[in-house]
């Protein structure tokens, strides 16, 4: 890797860990990066998805404030996304990539769509998304969230997006309280997919080392802008990432 593809990766690595600690689909930059200099796919999603673990804990710890009160909730969603990580995981190592990848647009569409319709759907639920609220949600709420653990630990582009979408209709909630929860089950998803890349897969740990540096300043970045955003501003930046997501996965 010459001095200027490392850069690039830095670079990427940095972008990543911002997106993915505002809403996510990071994934798709550096995955992009790693795609453009010449990358195995396969390498390069590996690569891709343990260089970002250290991103995701440091959005996680950035935004420690918004986790106040919601250890309960924690608990509850954790186990489910972290053994979807697992799943989806072992499903890379083991489909061909077309198996799967043929109706990620799709569900990023619908989690953007989701995102979007969210205030109006919670006012015909007549709820006010008041984050004094603290529900913990009910069976669908862990076999969404399992399901999209399986997706991200498989590629993960927009899987933030997905989150967002799932408990923003399925909590009464406040986003940024939810954002911050979304940084915490996409670290558990990461981490666990991530093992099981470390101990099967053959990883370019240059890529790996270089995207973690990036994302984990990245994670700062964003959880310093992210919980500056109104509602209606982190709900459009959600919708406008999807579309960018849908539009570069189908390009």
């Amino acid at each position: 890797m010459s001095l200027g593809e490392a850069f690039l990766v830095l670079a990427a690595g940095l972008l990543a860990g911002t997106i993915n600690t505002i809403v996510g689909s990071g994934t798709l930059v550096t995955f992009s990066t790693l795609l453009a200099l010449g990358y195995d796919p396969v390498v390069a999603n590996v690569s891709n998805t343990i260089g970002l673990v250290p991103g995701s804990l440091s959005g996680a710890v950035g935004y420690r404030r918004e986790l106040r009160g919601q250890r309960r909730r924690l608990l509850r969603l954790g186990p489910a996304a972290a053994v979807g990580g697992l799943v989806g995981g072992g499903l890379l190592l083991v489909l061909p990539e077309d198996a799967f990848d043929a109706i990620v647009p799709v569900l990023i569409g619908l989690g953007c769509l989701l995102v979007a319709a969210q205030p109006w759907i919670n006012r015909r639920l007549g709820r006010d998304g008041d984050d004094t609220v603290p529900s913990r949600g009910g069976l669908l709420l862990l076999w969404l969230i399992f399901a999209t653990g399986i997706y991200g630990g498989y590629f993960g582009a927009a899987q933030g997006v997905l989150m967002m979408a799932i408990m923003g209709l399925l909590l009464d909630e406040n986003l940024q309280r939810l954002n911050a929860v979304k940084n915490v089950l996409a670290l558990l998803v990461n981490g666990v997919a991530a093992i099981v890349f470390v101990l099967l897969a053959d990883p370019d740990w240059a890529a790996v080392g270089l995207i973690a540096l990036g994302a984990t300043v990245g994670g700062q970045i964003g959880a310093t802008v992210g919980r500056r955003l109104h509602p209606a501003a982190l709900r459009a930046f959600v919708v406008v990432v999807g579309v960018l997501a849908i539009w570069r996965l189908l390009a």
